[in-house]
């Protein structure tokens, strides 16, 4: 199943039938809300998730399948209400940055200090994020987090990809310099890099 196609076909039928619209979002409400939740915490998240979809599906009739898909479309909606909560964003990367590494609960001895490496440099990532660019932090969370591709992502904010890609380089340069300078850079950080999908 081609989801692009199956969102597209949905929210066309939703303009006569509006019930139609309960299809997208059920197959998109889950990864914008643990984005949603990644970045302002759970309980602002499902309101956040929430406005997202009633922003959608109000905006549902300026959909544009050539402009990309609705996951982006949904994404970049998304996007743009975290602008509005930024505040609420800078206390829980704040909180991360105090919170205290929790306990690995796997057995192989390798995956444990993997875990506890990152659980240990988590606060001063958090405290990194913190200090970056808006821009260049959304970009970087969009593509660690909720796992968009760098197209997505363009898709979600409304810039060419090329920015992407120079908001993302500048947002990990930034952080190793912050990490390298803590002593906290570890392998598999968001700073370290990853596939540009």
């Amino acid at each position: 199943m081609d989801l692009d196609r199956e969102d597209t076909k949905d929210i066309a039928r939703s303009l006569e039938h509006p019930e139609c619209f309960a299809a997208v979002f059920d197959r998109h409400f889950k990864p914008v809300y643990a984005y949603l939740a990644r970045r302002v915490g759970p309980g602002i998240a499902q309101e956040l998730a929430q406005d997202t979809f009633l922003q959608a599906f109000s905006s549902r009739g300026a959909f544009d399948a050539t402009r990309g898909s609705a996951r982006s479309w949904l994404f970049g909606i998304a996007a743009n209400i975290l602008r509005h909560h930024t505040r609420s964003e800078r206390r829980q990367l704040e909180a991360y940055a105090r919170s205290e590494p929790s306990s690995p609960t796997w057995l192989d001895e390798d995956l444990v200090a993997d875990r506890v490496d990152a659980k240990t440099a988590w606060p001063a990532i958090a405290t990194a994020l913190i200090d970056l660019d808006p821009d260049q932090r959304e970009a970087l969370l969009l593509l660690a987090w909720a796992d968009l591709s760098y197209q997505e992502i363009a898709e979600a904010l409304g810039v060419p990809v090329g920015t992407v890609r120079s908001r993302i380089f500048r947002a990990r340069e930034h952080l190793r310099e912050l990490l390298a300078a803590s002593g906290q850079l570890i392998e598999g950080t968001i700073a370290q890099g990853g596939s540009d999908g």
